[in-house]
């Protein structure tokens, strides 16, 4: 009603004034996803002085934002839906798999017509066809998703969908009520980079750049955010180990299946540990070197 959407747009003016949020982080978001937005009360904030700052603060008492009044710890285990972006191939397809077979409502982004049928095949799975590089799509990915994972990666209509497909999904999550973030992105991006041999991270660069791009856009920008960041070492498609670890360790090197890089994207997800860490992911039987210490989840 009249009076609700004047609330709405209250709380976004206000987010917007103060800093919250990139103008072009509400571009082509529905009347439908700011209210639920605002009745989660997904407030990631910009800025020490927004530290915290959840609907409640603003609007006290009101009904609105019964439903946003919910801590970390009231939902850990508990994410009612999931977004899986990049969740039609490689380690996106076998985290929606995996949460499918644990009984978790996922909600996929795919490109094709195809990737939809074949998702939706999947107890408790929901596909939106769009495109990662378009916010709205994002948008309508995300809505009504209280967890997200983005395994984005690859060219795409000549722009690096490492970059602005999760920028999209980084500006818009918090806003949609995305309370818990998975970015998976590669060994070598950030103060990773060292790790890898420099033939190696020449022959990756640009999509390692778009990569640091989008994880510096979380860690500088989106500071309040409950994120982990993992970067997969070199991905092989073959049977999960189970003796994959993830490491804080920035100089990690080495190779690890996409079904075990999965596995331990959902343990972090659960994770209360793992909260705004960042993350290296390989398997240390594929090596003949020591492994490095294991973080614990």
């Amino acid at each position: 009603d009249r009076r609700t959407m004047m609330r709405v747009l209250l709380v976004a003016s206000l987010a917007v004034a103060a800093g919250a949020f990139s103008p072009s982080s509400f571009v082509g978001l529905r009347g439908s996803s700011a209210a639920v937005a605002a009745s989660k009360g997904g407030l990631a904030g910009r800025g020490a002085s927004l530290s915290g700052l959840r609907m409640q603060d603003l609007d006290a008492g009101n009904d609105l934002t019964a439903v946003g009044r919910r801590n970390l710890e009231d939902l850990e285990g508990k994410w009612s839906k999931i977004g899986v972006l990049g969740g039609s191939k490689g380690v996106g397809k076998e985290i929606v798999k995996r949460l499918s077979g644990m009984g978790v409502e996922v909600k996929a982004l795919v490109r094709t017509e195809e990737a939809k049928k074949e998702l939706e095949g999947m107890p408790g799975v929901s596909v939106v066809v769009g495109d990662a590089l378009e916010a709205t799509d994002v948008c309508s990915a995300l809505n009504g998703c209280d967890a997200a994972i983005s395994t984005l990666g690859g060219d795409q209509d000549s722009q690096k969908v490492d970059y602005t497909g999760n920028m999209n999904m980084i500006e818009n999550a918090g806003i949609i009520g995305v309370t818990r973030m998975i970015l998976v992105t590669s060994v070598g991006t950030g103060d990773s980079k060292d790790a890898l041999p420099e033939p190696a991270y020449n022959a990756m660069e640009k999509f390692l750049t778009q990569k640091t791009k989008a994880e510096n856009l979380l860690l500088k920008y989106y500071t309040n955010t409950d994120y982990t960041i993992i970067r997969p070492g070199g991905l092989k498609s073959e049977a999960a180990t189970g003796k994959a670890i993830l490491t804080e360790d920035k100089m990690a090197v080495g190779s690890v299946t996409r079904e075990d890089v999965a596995d331990l994207c959902i343990e972090a997800l659960y994770s209360k540990t793992a909260s705004q860490k960042v993350l290296t992911c390989v398997d240390p039987s594929q090596s003949d070197k020591e492994g490095p210490v294991p973080f614990a989840l």
